[in-house]
């Protein structure tokens, strides 16, 4: 059976671990300029229903700095404009020999669907608001990076957490790894099944930023959102934005987060986005290794210590 990439909460913490692990060490070959032993070469499709750069543009990196083979594909382009269905183009993948597909899609459980039709590796890279596993990933290698762990930390994660994908692989990633996971931003944006997340709730923004070693900011989603949930963007800047004050009830080392894209001026401010608390560029750059990390792992079924249970 192919070992598949659809949520965090299926991984053993044995394989975030490893994952996180030889993310580091690809990273630094190709910064050393090392060449790295793919195996073979292997052909992935990156299927693409929602808009993306980073995620998009980084898997092509990896599959580029892993010699692989990659064939774009978008929603727009696809049968699917022509009212195609999700089975009947995932099969049709299939039969172009494609051997992974990585796929967004804007309904949660997409990636689980096509997994049942495609005999391959099928890797997640968003699904509605379900999960966005190696956006978990490429946090967990910059906390490490910047922090020198990845255990016994507290994370505020902070912001709409209701329509957060990011929100949800973080917290069952983090949490997995041994730390306390707080999830801050009003009650409108808090999911109200937050007892089923692994993490505590925090409607005050200083309060649930107090001592914060890692302070995770989320995009807030305007288009996701048409049911009414903020008053104003205004008032939910004035109530949660990081900025150079509220970052002061973190612990004094913490470092800032956002998985992009940013809205300047409404999550974080501009001092705060750019300061040296940011880890936001080195999240997209670790992107790239962690995505290399999956590739080589769905691939390379014994690089680990333990299955996949999907």
């Amino acid at each position: 059976m192919s070992r598949q990439m659809l949520a965090i909460r299926h991984l053993e913490k044995t394989d975030i671990e490893f994952l996180v692990a030889n993310a580091a060490s690809l990273k630094a070959d190709v910064l050393a300029g090392k060449p790295i032993d793919a195996k073979r070469a292997h052909t992935v499709g990156l299927l693409f229903f929602e808009n993306s750069t980073r995620t998009r543009v980084s898997f092509e990196q990896a599959c580029n700095y892993l010699g692989y083979r990659f064939v774009n594909f978008s929603g727009s382009g696809s049968s699917l404009s022509k009212g195609e269905s999700l089975k009947d183009t995932i099969l049709t993948l299939k039969h172009e020999r494609l051997e992974a597909v990585v796929m967004r899609h804007k309904s949660s459980g997409a990636a689980q669907l096509a997994a049942g039709y495609f005999d391959g590796p099928i890797i997640n890279a968003g699904d509605g608001q379900h999960e966005h596993p190696t956006q978990a990933l490429g946090d967990a290698l910059t906390i490490q990076e910047r922090l020198g762990k990845l255990s016994g930390l507290k994370i505020a994660i902070v912001g709409d957490v209701l329509h957060s994908r990011v929100a949800r692989s973080n917290s069952w990633l983090l949490s997995k790894l041994g730390n306390e996971v707080r999830f801050v931003g009003p009650r409108s944006l808090i999911p109200s099944f937050t007892s089923k997340l692994p993490g505590d709730v925090y409607y005050n923004l200083r309060e649930g930023l107090l001592g914060a070693d890692v302070v995770m900011c989320l995009r807030l989603q305007r288009e996701r959102m048409d049911d009414g949930r903020l008053s104003s963007i205004s008032e939910f800047s004035r109530l949660y934005q990081v900025n150079r004050s509220t970052i002061k009830s973190a612990a004094p080392h913490a470092i800032v987060m956002h998985p992009g894209p940013l809205n300047r001026g409404v999550e974080l401010d501009d001092a705060t986005a750019d300061g040296p608390q940011s880890a936001i560029s080195d999240q997209v750059q670790n992107g790239i290794f962690v995505r290399m990390a999956v590739l080589k792992w769905i691939f390379e079924p014994t690089a680990a210590a333990s299955e996949v249970k999907a």
